[in-house]
């Protein structure tokens, strides 16, 4: 039994990953469930004597959101990674727990990644990078080789990062950006090149 915790659109995505390696025994949990996905009922989260049997994936793109989940749901299951079969990922990558790699991605030799990272459809992930929990890659951004992202940062759509960067944790890198400098902890990046224009807020 599979159990997604978040019932949207990122949630459906990762469902027919996991069809697509033929795994469908599925449950979709929500704090907020409404009707079904599909033929697949949408519960309420349920903890007290969950069958040891039971994998989750926590199918939310919010970073926070799902770092959130992670902490009250770690005691109760295993964490399964979903991996698209029309990616490619090197067998000298390193795939933690909880991680999703959608359609088309991209992950080159030696990458390591942390616990409950998304690389979304057609991102590519060059050879070196280290990425921390709970980063999300967005579809087709870009990072070169070396490059070091922190935990909880969310790489937007068609972003670029030059080789050897480090972003720090909880920053944001806007659409289209291109990062050719360091990226401080919980900066919001925009532009080409990228260019500090706020912070997020400090998280735990």
């Amino acid at each position: 039994m599979m159990i997604l915790y978040g019932a949207s659109g990122h949630g459906k995505v990762i469902a027919e990953i996991l069809a697509a390696n033929n795994i469908v025994d599925i449950e979709f949990w929500d704090d907020n469930p409404e009707s079904k996905i599909w033929n697949i009922e949408i519960s309420k989260p349920v903890f007290a004597n969950t069958p040891q049997n039971k994998y989750m994936i926590i199918s939310i793109g919010n970073n926070y959101i799902r770092k959130t989940i992670a902490d009250k749901t770690s005691p109760y299951f295993n964490y399964a990674d979903a991996i698209h079969p029309r990616s490619v990922v090197s067998s000298r990558a390193a795939v933690s727990p909880g991680s999703v790699i959608m359609a088309g991605a991209v992950v080159n030799t030696d990458v390591i990644l942390g616990v409950h990272t998304i690389v979304n459809s057609s991102a590519v992930i060059e050879h070196d990078c280290i990425l921390a929990d709970f980063v999300h890659i967005s579809p087709n951004a870009a990072l070169a080789g070396d490059v070091q992202i922190g935990e909880g940062t969310h790489i937007g759509i068609g972003a670029c990062v030059i080789q050897g960067i480090t972003v720090g944790k909880w920053a944001t890198i806007g659409a289209g950006a291109v990062i050719i400098e360091n990226v401080p902890d919980y900066a919001v990046v925009v532009g080409n090149p990228g260019r500090i224009i706020k912070y997020n807020p400090t998280r735990s």
